[in-house]
């Protein structure tokens, strides 16, 4: 079986168009230490890039007897998004305590930068580790993997001499190789990464960046790189909305001239808030609709059931879930009885309408 994985990831690789779906995200779990379900995210706001996060989640799905998993379709956006797989062995008493700030102590995640074409896979590593090392055909999905690398080496050299001037004597050196590299991937995402790293609050460097802030004209020609590339993405809103307010930090005292961006900063700020606000009720509706609806189905039937809403046929069902199409052809029956539906139409025209 795992031989055959193996060729299925390099046909993926070298082949990414034979596939059905258009994108192709795939690998390996440690069965042994990690048996929980494994979720992909899209992360549309980046101070959230690390953690458990339902709001993110844009599927589910196990690994088989070897650990294998796979995540497919064409529903993702044409551009580079910033995505994260995690699994987690929380059980689901303990989900919602543990999980109420978005750190789950019980889960392993990779970040990557991917679209809607791309064909990825996450083999293990040299040492037998998951969630380590990337291989895809976008060759921008690698770029977190090569920042936290530095990072980590910036993070010794801090650690070696742990003071205050240590840290003002280095920071620059650091800020600059971190600013620099990432631009050179040309990939504003990656940049966005770094940015989000440096200017974290909670982070020892807070004061450090507020400084650079100051005096780089990087951030501003960040801003510029994005504008080009992603006009209208959530990470160009939220980055020129927080550059703004940590401008004001820096200087408080401006002109009346000066301030007339204040307003419509604080309106952008009250948008934004209204906007999550609505779409988490919107979210708990859809949440508390399909627990309605659905909540006498067993785990096989609400998998057909959620390909069925993918367009999917009853042969390629039965591929995706790994058995005969005469099975499904039951599961279909037994789905339609407890649906009280008697065709596909029908079972979409009843999700449909719950989803409005």
């Amino acid at each position: 079986m795992k031989l055959v994985h193996l060729i299925i990831y390099l046909l993926l690789l070298a082949y990414p168009k034979i596939v059905f779906a258009q994108y192709q995200f795939s690998g390996y779990v440690d069965k042994e230490n990690w048996s929980g379900d494994i979720y992909l995210s899209m992360i549309e706001d980046y101070r959230k890039l690390s953690g458990v996060y339902p709001e993110q989640i844009i599927q589910k799905t196990t690994n088989d007897s070897v650990g294998y998993f796979s995540f497919s379709g064409d529903n993702l956006p044409l551009q580079n998004h910033m995505y994260r797989i995690h699994i987690e062995n929380c059980t689901e008493n303990k989900k919602k305590p543990i999980h109420f700030n978005g750190f789950c102590p019980h889960s392993k995640e990779i970040l990557f930068i991917a679209n809607n074409t791309d064909t990825l896979a996450l083999p293990f590593s040299f040492d037998n580790e998951m969630f380590c090392k990337i291989v895809s055909n976008n060759e921008k999905s690698n770029a977190f993997i090569r920042v936290d690398s530095i990072i980590d080496e910036m993070r010794f050299a801090f650690a070696s001499y742990r003071s205050e001037t240590n840290r003002k004597i280095n920071s620059k050196k650091w800020f600059t190789t971190l600013q620099q590299f990432a631009k050179k991937q040309n990939e504003p995402l990656t940049e966005l990464y770094v940015y989000t790293f440096l200017s974290e609050k909670a982070n020892n460097l807070y004061a450090n960046y507020l400084e650079d802030l100051q005096q780089n004209a990087y951030y501003d020609n960040l801003l510029d790189r994005l504008q080009k590339k992603y006009p209208n993405s959530t990470y160009t809103k939220q980055y020129k909305a927080e550059l703004a307010s940590d401008k004001f930090l820096i200087h408080p005292k401006q002109t009346s001239s000066q301030k007339n961006w204040i307003i419509p900063l604080l309106l952008l700020l009250g948008i934004s808030i209204t906007y999550n606000i609505f779409q988490f009720i919107i979210y708990r509706k859809k949440q508390n609709t399909s627990n309605t609806i659905g909540k006498n189905l067993t785990q096989q039937e609400q998998k057909v059931l959620d390909l069925i809403l993918q367009d999917k046929t009853n042969k390629e069902i039965a591929s995706l879930v790994f058995v005969s199409v005469s099975t499904i052809k039951t599961h279909i029956n037994n789905l339609y009885k407890k649906l009280d539906v008697s065709s596909r139409d029908e079972v979409k025209t009843l999700f449909n309408n719950n989803k409005k």
